[in-house]
């Protein structure tokens, strides 16, 4: 399960940094964007150097104890159908941290996992490792267009 998580977190962390770069190349309004995007691979760099590691480190920890939470009482209730929602709502209310950018990050995070789950596969160490190169991929990528068109 837990080399599940960090996979997780590795998409999800680093999709998260995308698209609120897209969504918000200027996050603090203080000019017209010019360049959209160079000022979006800027924030991307930026969005994935602070918001990865919380989505690894917190992200990875909550999710393991709300699917832990949402287990128990499925096997509690006989349902299957609870154990989705209750984690689901965990997810949610872990994510409430830091409205609306971590209820953002924890929905994908939980989207994420449940698409990996579905694929019933059992991910080793070394998947879960070799994902890691996806965050660092991103933020390389978005560093040399910084440097090239900055």
């Amino acid at each position: 399960m837990l080399s599940r998580k960090i996979i997780s977190a590795s998409v999800s962390g680093s999709l998260f940094a995308i698209l609120l770069g897209l969504v918000m190349p200027d996050p603090f309004g203080e000019q017209v964007v010019e360049n959209y995007f160079y000022s979006a691979s800027t924030m991307v760099n930026v969005y994935m150097m602070y918001s990865f590691p919380v989505i690894l480190l917190y992200g990875v920890l909550t999710s393991i104890i709300g699917d832990k939470i949402a287990e128990f009482m499925s096997k509690k209730s006989g349902s299957k159908n609870i154990e989705i929602i209750v984690s689901g709502i965990l997810h949610i209310v872990f994510g409430l941290v830091l409205l609306p950018y971590s209820l953002g990050a924890s929905i994908l995070f939980f989207v994420t996992d449940r698409l990996l789950q579905k694929q019933r596969k059992n991910y080793q160490w070394l998947q879960a490792f070799k994902s890691l190169v996806i965050p660092l991929t991103i933020w390389i990528i978005s560093l040399a267009i910084v440097w090239l068109f900055g």
